[in-house]
């Protein structure tokens, strides 16, 4: 409070000092747009003491951010950022930083991008030696960096920068081995925490600013190399180790698809994308006629179990090939085994689960490497979280690992009790639709080709809650969802060798095939046989679990009695129908 007291009265005595002395305006508080009008004065104290006045104004006032806009104050701003005084830089970019700091700002976020503001952020950061300043310019980057329209401005003036200026000194990347106090300095440092924030936001502007992030030299190394450096001295939960850890989920997503085929091949694979030379074309004789050349070896005869040498490497990655190379799941596994920040353990099993999807070879290498450091387990663990969106994730990643036979084999035997665990039940879920079905993929690729396991599913009480799931359409759950349960029940039911050990569970199914089918079948209860109670106009039909109904369109409606026992058919849907389609489905 001094210190504001203060600022104020070097501020008022400044005011009226440019304004022509105090007998004429007396003691006031000056009006937004004579201050605004001080930001072009010849003193240079007036200027930083009204950039300063500025900063305090917008302090959590939107309304007061706004108006500086609308009066032209943020292009003068801009201008005193290549001011040659220091306290003005430092004023001009604490100004700047309220004005677009929070969701409510993008039209001032907008405005400085419009007024040269990125690349004088941009000059003043290369130039300036003051720690309180490179902080300040960062943290303006970091707020500009949240508008999706300024991104790939950022992207395109302040990437290569902000790498070379900041990242890769403050990381320690390619230097001699850091001391104690250099990695200290490394996660208190705010011009890194920063500049990594920034770097998060623009990993998520789209495919071509992950394309130049990928590009630029050194960044990918660097943003490891943190990492790995916080882990050994198990800074685990750091906002630098949160933001570079997303930002490497980020820049692995869609690898297989964004990368230029060469990059992400071996030797072999890359002569054969570019085609044989001129020489191997011609005939190649001896004396024992045409010689023939040995079939080259494609990548599904070259794999990796997580021992030995990695095809397709020939010797240390370096650059963006270290995004999917096997050795980056070690770092990713200990922060899922040891960190307590949700964001960070959700960054860490999303990048798994980025580099786990699809079927290229690296993906099927780094689902071997997990499951070689042991990592399963680690991921079970994380699904009794009670944090949804770090359970949406886990979830995800392990149906990708159970793409690996070995994995589907190990994740059935061990981890199918927690992903039945958490699916809802009858009361209401804690779980987003989005998690609930993360779930439900698991599952269906956990049981799909897998009889151990679908068996296991049925032995945990995984069927009646998908049951429960699959009726709560447009209740309880989206399309989604129950689509998702309905899809796990419709592998179940593949199983012919188990719908004998389904009979001894009585539930009622209800699984949605697409949008406009119902498709349902009964397990004969005696129980509430007794319950139901003959209509003229309702003709039904009692069943065993064998009876399921696959083929669209059968049912006109479904009807249930008010207790919800006994389940009619419409007088329209025939009996003599309803068992010609069940027993040509049996055939």
């Amino acid at each position: 409070q001094c210190s504001t007291l203060r600022f104020v009265c070097v501020f008022d005595i400044c005011f009226l000092c440019a304004c022509g002395g105090v007998r004429e305006f007396a003691w006031r508080d000056p009006e937004l747009s004579e201050v605004i009008r001080m930001l072009q004065h010849h003193f240079p104290s007036v200027q930083a003491n009204a950039a300063a006045y500025i900063q305090h104004l917008c302090y959590g006032d939107n309304r007061i951010k706004a108006e500086v806009c609308r009066l032209g104050g943020i292009r003068h701003l801009v201008d005193l950022l290549d001011h040659k005084t220091l306290e003005v830089q430092r004023n001009a970019c604490g100004a700047l930083r309220n004005l677009v700091y929070g969701k409510a700002t993008d039209d001032n976020k907008v405005c400085v991008r419009n007024s040269g503001g990125i690349p004088a952020l941009v000059r003043l950061l290369r130039k300036t030696p003051d720690t309180e300043v490179r902080e300040l310019v960062t943290g303006v980057l970091w707020n500009l960096s949240s508008c999706d329209s300024v991104k790939m401005t950022i992207t395109r003036d302040a990437l290569g920068p902000l790498t070379n200026t900041v990242i890769i000194p403050h990381s320690g990347w390619g230097a001699a081995p850091q001391r104690e106090d250099q990695k200290l300095k490394l996660h208190s440092s705010l011009v890194l925490r920063n500049t990594t924030g920034c770097l998060r936001n623009l990993s998520s502007a789209g495919e071509e600013a992950r394309r130049q992030m990928r590009c630029c030299e050194g960044l990918i190394d660097s943003l490891l190399y943190i990492i790995k450096t916080c882990v050994n001295t198990s800074d685990y939960d750091s906002k630098i180790v949160e933001n570079c850890v997303c930002t490497l989920r980020n820049l692995s997503y869609r690898l297989e698809l964004e990368m230029p085929p060469s990059r992400l091949m071996g030797t072999q694979d890359l002569d054969t994308l570019l085609g044989p030379d001129t020489s191997s074309k011609q005939a190649d004789y001896s004396c024992w006629g045409l010689r023939k050349k040995k079939k080259k070896r494609s990548w599904q005869d070259q794999q990796w179990d997580g021992v030995g040498p990695i095809p397709g490497f020939s010797g240390s990655p370096k650059g963006a090939e270290m995004l999917w190379h096997p050795s980056v799941v070690k770092p990713y596994l200990t922060l899922l085994a040891e960190s307590s920040n949700p964001a960070t353990l959700e960054g860490a099993a999303g990048s798994l689960q980025n580099l786990s999807a699809g079927t290229w070879r690296f993906a099927a290498y780094i689902r071997a490497a997990v499951r070689k450091e042991k990592g399963l387990p680690i991921l079970v663990e994380l699904l009794r979280m009670d944090n949804d969106r770090v359970v949406c994730s886990v979830a995800t990643a392990l149906r990708n690992m159970a793409l690996d036979a070995r994995n589907k084999e190990l994740i059935g035997k061990y981890a199918m009790r927690d992903l039945v665990t958490r699916l809802p039940g009858n009361g209401p879920s804690l779980l987003s639709d989005e998690t609930v079905a993360a779930v439900c993929c698991a599952l269906h690729e956990v049981t799909s080709r897998n009889m151990e396991n679908a068996r296991a599913l049925a032995q945990t009480g995984g069927i009646d809650k998908l049951v429960t799931i699959s009726r709560g359409r447009g209740e309880r759950y989206s399309m989604k969802v129950v689509k998702a349960a309905a899809q796990v029940l419709n592998t179940l039911w593949q199983y012919r060798d188990l719908r004998t050990f389904y009979k001894k569970v009585h539930v009622l199914y209800s699984v949605v095939r697409d949008p406009d089918v119902l498709v349902t079948f009964i397990l004969w209860d005696p129980i509430k046989r007794n319950k139901m109670h003959s209509s003229p106009s309702v003709k039904f039909v009692f069943v065993s679990l064998e009876v399921v109904i696959m083929m669209s369109g059968v049912f006109k409606s479904i009807w249930r009695d008010q207790n919800g026992d006994a389940l009619f058919l419409h007088k329209h849907c025939y009996i003599e129908d309803f068992l010609t389609l069940f027993l040509k489905h049996n055939e």
